[in-house]
């Protein structure tokens, strides 16, 4: 971590990561923020107590602050959803300039993380690819940019089971997140709507590639171009 972000984390995480003397011991000082950054390896971590004078076990306690202090920091800063059909059409621009596809506002897509079986949770979390996980699902921009994420789906899940539980399935169908009216796509008079992109998972809610065989030229060109675009959410 370069010394500038580090100084940067310290100084916004301080008020979040400062705790009260007591009459048994001294509150650990937020520049043990160090702890949490000194983690890279299982072998730093066993010998990160030597130079930083700090038992495993606070240690341990501190790493889970540090991290729950980023989130709430930064989370309505780094991961913000648009809400104006402006801040919609300018990422729209965005995916049409770099993608080469016109009106798509995002990318969808779920990510399985591995974790140890929750006691007692019985195939909850048992996936589809024979190991047990949660699910982040995301919406993503053009230039890699979370839009919108959701932690915590149930590893026997599919992404669709998933956003059509999560709030922002509500939101895009009641209209709360003010997507774009439609409007003609380039060199066209026909109006068309703007569109999240998703593959086949997901319902036809979504813009997701033709899945049937014998495709003719001009959707085979569509498939390319949206499946090129969602690249950005893999």
């Amino acid at each position: 971590m370069p010394p500038a972000m580090f100084d940067e984390l310290l100084n916004s995480l301080s008020p979040r990561l400062t705790w009260k003397d007591t009459n048994f011991r001294l509150a650990l000082h937020p520049c043990l923020l160090a702890v949490s950054s000194y983690h890279k390896t299982p072998s730093l971590w066993r010998q990160a107590p030597l130079p930083l004078r700090v038992s495993r076990h606070p240690k341990a306690i501190f790493l889970l602050k540090v991290c729950q202090a980023i989130v709430d920091h930064y989370k309505d800063t780094v991961i913000a959803c648009p809400v104006t059909q402006g801040d919609w059409k300018i990422i729209s621009l965005e995916f049409e300039l770099r993608r080469n596809l016109a009106h798509a506002v995002a990318a969808l897509d779920g990510k399985h993380i591995a974790i140890r079986k929750p006691h007692g949770s019985g195939s909850l979390y048992h996936n589809y690819k024979g190991f047990f996980s949660i699910v982040l699902l995301a919406l993503v921009d053009a230039n890699y940019r979370f839009l919108w994420v959701d932690v915590g789906g149930l590893g026997h899940m599919s992404d669709a089971q998933i956003f059509n539980a999560a709030e922002s399935k509500e939101c895009k169908e009641n209209d709360n997140i003010c997507l774009p009216k439609p409007e003609p796509l380039p060199n066209s008079d026909l109006d068309m709507p703007y569109f999240i992109l998703a593959d086949d998972a997901f319902a036809l809610r979504q813009m997701k590639p033709y899945s049937r065989r014998g495709l003719s030229e001009a959707e085979l060109i569509a498939n390319y171009r949206i499946s090129s675009a969602r690249r950005v959410v893999d």
